[in-house]
């Protein structure tokens, strides 16, 4: 078992309590955090069950899923752990046999504790492989996409997944650079990126961005687990999304929009023919964000978006 010096023990989750609050309404449930992580929302869900509530714990990295059982050691019997993508939630859901959920909680993105294993590959700060990967289920590293895919595919993935201004240039420079000699560090990658516009720390927390969300094929990962929490979800269960960045963000808002409204039909059909009609409701109108307090106690949480949506 995993043993951390008693300071850097435990990763601090974000919107901890506020995110517990709205997602256990009923204390005998069950429940799914599907990005378990270090265990720090699903400690605070477990001390909320009682009763027959259960709680599976999700996380596609074997290391989070070992951190998370010495966590909720005292918790066992109530918490089933499996090793997968979020995006297979419905058939770990039936392989853990929990019948309808009545709460189910994403928190996306990669954890504090992942930027800070070098190895890992995830920040621009520290020298590493150039990798990405979040869990053994995932075949192509990062180091492939800079070595590999043609410029114009890697100037789309800067440009649509990271939002980045300097895609095409920033492109045409990695590939410049990985003529002479492949990529094999982060360093050799912040490097070949180069100091671009006012704020370059940004460009490189852009480009490195781009690069997880398509090794890990997130935001596919993200549309189709959304798709699936209407038909997972009990009568009154709550799904509560924390997201980072505003790719995430909007996704979920575009499928809670979509959820939430009757017909989905183009304005220019004078009447519904779609059928369509609303299976979830918006508990929160506006994302909830940190408190300032959270913020300088916490500074990554200052990024974090939080929305909340009942089934009907």
């Amino acid at each position: 078992m995993i043993r951390m010096p008693e300071h850097y023990r435990w990763h601090v989750p974000v919107l901890a309590d506020q995110a517990v609050e709205a997602l256990v309404w009923r204390n005998d449930g069950t429940y799914v955090d599907a990005t378990v992580g270090d265990g720090g929302h699903a400690e605070k869900i477990c001390e909320r069950l009682a009763g027959g509530g259960r709680l599976l714990a999700i996380d596609r990295d074997p290391e989070a899923l070992e951190r998370a059982a010495d966590r909720l050691n005292q918790y066992k019997d109530r918490v089933v752990f499996a090793g997968a993508s979020f995006a297979r939630l419905d058939e770990l859901a039936e392989n853990a046999n929990l019948g309808p959920i009545s709460g189910i909680l994403f928190d996306l993105g990669v954890s504090s504790r992942q930027l800070d294993q070098p190895e890992r590959g995830f920040s621009y700060r520290s020298e590493g492989p150039i990798d990405m990967r979040m869990g053994p289920d995932t075949e192509t590293a990062a180091a492939t996409i800079v070595n590999e895919w043609p410029e114009p595919e890697l100037a789309r993935l800067f440009r649509v997944f990271g939002e980045e201004p300097h895609a095409a240039s920033i492109a045409r420079s990695i590939c410049q650079r990985r003529n002479r000699r492949p990529l094999a560090t982060t360093s050799d990658l912040v490097e070949a990126i180069g100091r671009r516009g006012t704020h370059p720390e940004k460009t490189l927390s852009r480009v490195f961005q781009a690069l997880r969300i398509a090794v890990n094929d997130e935001l596919a990962s993200l549309n189709r687990v959304l798709g699936l929490v209407p038909d997972l979800l009990e009568r009154g269960g709550r799904l509560v999304v924390i997201s980072y960045h505003s790719l995430e963000d909007r996704s979920v808002k575009a499928w809670m929009r979509m959820e939430t409204r009757g017909c989905i039909c183009p304005p220019t059909v004078p009447e519904c023919r779609c059928g369509h009609v609303p299976r979830m409701k918006a508990i929160t109108r506006r994302a909830v964000m940190p408190t300032t307090e959270e913020i300088a106690g916490n500074s990554r949480s200052r990024s974090a978006r939080m929305r909340v949506a009942e089934r009907l």
